[in-house]
């Protein structure tokens, strides 16, 4: 039985606003990508809180230098993307980094995957297929799997249930029905070396990462 949640995203030490819980992306064949902004299993955000993010999100298909054009619409950011294949996104600024109570900062960053037809992982925190096509995934932070880690499955019908990852970062994916389903996992990790995110040095980054496919 699939039980019926909200997500939200926990990041200690910040009082979130309504703006953003999660980042996916949504894709129709090869048709344009689209951006969404909110709860992945509920509402997302409309107009103004979603057009103020294209001047910082990333989105690509493996190469992050050759980001693909955002135009702001409604409900949500189209991405002119015309290679076909699998689509990622990033985005670290979507908050800026806050001061936590020991007097570091702390940011946010935001990766999203549309597709399962490749099998290398190019986020650093993204959930990839085992074989492609498949529904057994791997969840790999900076090319490392991630043992005993929840992962929150969202069903076309938008019930949800949480799966942890086995000990070498896996899960299988109960496709029960045609229709886009929605992957989330979040993880947090101190931040490594001289990480500069909007002009100030962070010393921890909470990811959120969502993967969505489409059964036929």
């Amino acid at each position: 039985m699939f039980k019926k949640t909200l997500l939200a995203v926990a990041l200690s030490g910040i009082a979130l606003s309504a703006a953003a819980h999660q980042l996916w992306l949504e894709r129709d064949a090869t048709g344009p990508v689209r951006v969404y902004v909110g709860d992945a299993d509920s509402e997302h955000d409309k107009g103004a809180e979603v057009a103020k993010l294209a001047a910082t999100t990333q989105v690509f298909t493996t190469d992050r230098q050759q980001t693909a054009k955002l135009t702001a619409k409604e409900e949500f950011l189209e991405a002119d993307v015309a290679a076909a294949g699998d689509v990622r996104l990033s985005n670290d600024q979507v908050w800026k980094p806050w001061k936590a109570k020991d007097g570091s900062f702390q940011a946010a960053v935001f990766n999203a995957r549309a597709g399962r037809s490749e099998t290398q992982a190019v986020l650093d925190y993204e959930l990839v297929p085992v074989t492609a096509g498949g529904n057994t995934f791997t969840l790999v932070f900076k090319g490392q799997p991630v043992a005993n880690k929840t992962v929150t499955v969202i069903t076309p019908d938008k019930w949800t249930k949480g799966f942890k990852t086995d000990a070498a970062g896996r899960i299988d994916v109960p496709v029960n029905g045609k229709g886009r389903y929605v992957l989330v996992s979040t993880h947090e990790a101190p931040a490594v070396g001289d990480v500069v995110i909007a002009g100030q040095k962070v010393a921890k980054l909470g990811y959120t990462t969502t993967l969505t496919f489409v059964a036929q």
